[in-house]
């Protein structure tokens, strides 16, 4: 979405003259603020439920069963904790489909990951973390953490005596620098608490920070605490260095890079590891389903190794690539 100032008619430049900017879209609404705050209050929810009760259904969960996978990494808003009535421009009805969520999960034996992927704030101010307007605020004040922290408090609560519920993950792909590490830090212990408090037993996932990092700096935090894992996304995309790579180049940097870069991060006393995001997509043109099977064999190989496994982003989506679903129906992953 663009906002022009380029009104062709007569106006003044009064505060409340609609007239001065004339709004244009220029793409499709992206992440859950723009799509609701786009729609607008009277439009929105009906958008919203319907995507609620047709995207993910109990259907869903048979399959995950029935081809071997025993876990889903669910993505969540902050707002979620005040369902039914969050503040606008969000609306009611996330926190149902969460609960539909758990009862098929336990009806199919599959375990539960909640992940925390929009933060109050926004900590990496993409769409995926609600920014509004691709800023990045959440971490700046000791009340935005603490309201933070009343979210994982409020899900952990929630859900802490089901038996599906397995881990929840306390952040999202924090982007450095914007999210400095101490308090990152602070955050984790605050929010690993919040789960104790309801739970020994489901895991608490640590997700690496984005950007300019090192891979191991929760490292001596996460090792003084029973029960955490430390959450890495892979992907061969979204940096030069992949634009131009060949299909079997790519295939030896997951061999060579990745399992280096696993390795690197995984101990025997410390955390366990988790490769939280990857995807058999890349810059590649023209690869061929064969190409594209040797990628994903390469990548469940690597990730397999992983402590505590692997989830790949995403099990639906209208880019075919980035849906197991779709890539274990037409045999591009073979599980």
């Amino acid at each position: 979405m663009r906002v022009t100032a380029d009104y062709r008619g007569e106006g003044g430049w009064g505060d409340d003259d609609p007239s001065v900017f004339v709004m244009t879209f220029s793409g499709g609404l992206r992440g859950e603020f723009q799509v609701t705050n786009g729609y607008g209050p009277e439009k929105a929810p009906q958008v919203m439920r319907e995507h609620w009760s047709t995207f993910i259904v109990e259907e869903d969960f048979k399959f995950i069963s029935t081809n071997g996978l025993n876990a889903v990494r669910i993505p969540v808003g902050w707002w979620i904790a005040s369902d039914p009535t969050p503040p606008p421009p969000y609306v009611g009805g996330s926190l149902a489909a969460l609960d539909n969520a758990f009862s098929w999960a336990q009806k199919y034996g599959v375990n539960i990951i909640i992940d925390l992927h929009a933060a109050p704030g926004s900590q990496n101010g993409y769409e995926h973390s609600s920014s509004r307007d691709g800023s990045q605020e959440w971490g700046a004040t000791d009340a935005n953490i603490q309201q933070t922290v009343a979210v994982i408090e409020f899900l952990t609560a929630r859900y802490a005596k089901s038996p599906s519920l397995y881990a929840v993950e306390l952040i999202n792909e924090p982007l450095s620098p914007g999210v400095a590490l101490d308090t990152l830090t602070k955050y984790y212990k605050a929010g690993y608490d919040a789960v104790r408090r309801h739970s020994q037993t489901a895991y608490v996932v640590m997700s690496n920070r984005l950007g300019p990092a090192d891979p191991k700096e929760l490292f001596s935090l996460a090792s003084g605490l029973a029960g955490t894992v430390v959450d890495v996304h892979y992907y061969n995309l979204f940096q030069d260095i992949f634009n131009s790579m060949t299909v079997q180049q790519n295939i030896d940097f997951i061999y060579t890079n990745r399992t280096e870069q696993l390795n690197d991060i995984t101990m025997a006393n410390g955390p366990l590891t988790f490769v939280g995001e990857w995807v058999a997509e890349w810059q590649v043109s023209g690869a061929t389903k064969e190409d594209y099977q040797r990628f994903a064999k390469a990548q469940l190989e690597v990730y397999g190794r992983a402590s505590f496994g692997w989830a790949y982003w995403a099990l639906k989506n209208v880019n075919t690539k980035w849906s197991l679903q779709w890539m274990i129906n037409n045999g591009y992953i073979t599980l």
